[in-house]
């Protein structure tokens, strides 16, 4: 298999990535016959997962402006995954021209494709590191040095807290960053959720599976769990909803039934 230019040498390229697989479904570039593979074959249990994905990557848009508007002026995106157009810090800017952006991602595509697309850039900025090791993001020297967290910073884990098992405590994660925020921060979320999916679990289940294959455990909570998320934090309206009903630009009745798969919200911290 020929590694193409924009590959770092570091990465082994027969193995599928949940970051690549992703933006395969969002129509990118940046994927490998092996991430195409994987993601074709999850399609045949569930063949809206583009539409679920491209209505999650509409939510973060609609969310960053939302935060924007509200005077926010710093974003920390983690599992940002690879730059596509409409970008966070292309929208934040749209609306607060001069907002910060740090990126958070552990797959080495993600990091060197946005490092690229960077460049130059002294408002953004990429990190190599997990959303499992919060205190590896806080600490972090690139990241004090972008984000200033005496001040309100919108942090964005949209369609990442799923590939967090149980048992790698994904609430104590979340937890962390919350005490870190200054007051007025927000918390934007998006979750997969077998609520919302137009077809019998056991067909849905079959894509999970997938997912388990590559050794990626997609993670099913119920709109109950993922609220948890929210603890300590008032949630903003319309609260915790199907993605395509959070804030929508064109009426919901229009969408495809996909884009109502799974939850998301934002949280306000008191």
């Amino acid at each position: 298999m020929e590694r193409p230019a924009w590959a770092p040498r570091s990465i082994d390229i027969t193995v599928p990535s949940v970051a690549r697989i992703y933006d395969y479904y969002l129509g990118g570039s940046h994927n490998f016959e092996v991430d195409r593979e994987a993601a074709r074959k999850a399609m045949e249990f569930m063949p809206g997962l583009p539409r679920i994905m491209q209505s999650n990557r509409a939510f973060l848009r609609r969310a960053v402006r939302y935060a924007a508007g509200e005077g926010i002026t710093q974003f920390l995106d983690i599992g940002s995954g690879i730059p596509t157009s409409g970008s966070v810090h292309e929208v934040a800017r749209s609306v607060r021209p001069g907002a910060r952006v740090m990126y958070v991602d552990n797959d080495p595509v993600a990091v060197a494709h946005s490092q690229a697309v960077l460049e130059g850039d002294e408002d953004a900025d990429v990190l190599a590191a997990d959303l499992r090791k919060p205190q590896d993001i806080l600490k972090n020297l690139q990241v004090r040095g972008l984000i200033d967290l005496n001040r309100p910073v919108a942090v964005l884990l949209v369609a990442i807290l799923h590939f967090v098992e149980d048992a790698d405590d994904p609430y104590g994660a979340v937890t962390e960053l919350r005490d870190a925020l200054a007051p007025g921060s927000l918390l934007v979320v998006s979750h997969a959720s077998y609520e919302g999916i137009p077809l019998p679990r056991e067909r849905a289940e079959g894509a999970v599976d997938v997912y388990k294959d590559i050794r990626n455990p997609l993670i099913m909570r119920s709109r109950e769990e993922i609220a948890r998320f929210f603890e300590g934090y008032d949630m903003v309206e319309p609260g915790l909803v199907s993605t395509a009903r959070w804030r929508p630009d064109t009426a919901p009745e229009d969408e495809d039934p996909y884009a109502f798969a799974g939850f998301a919200g934002v949280g306000r911290s008191a």
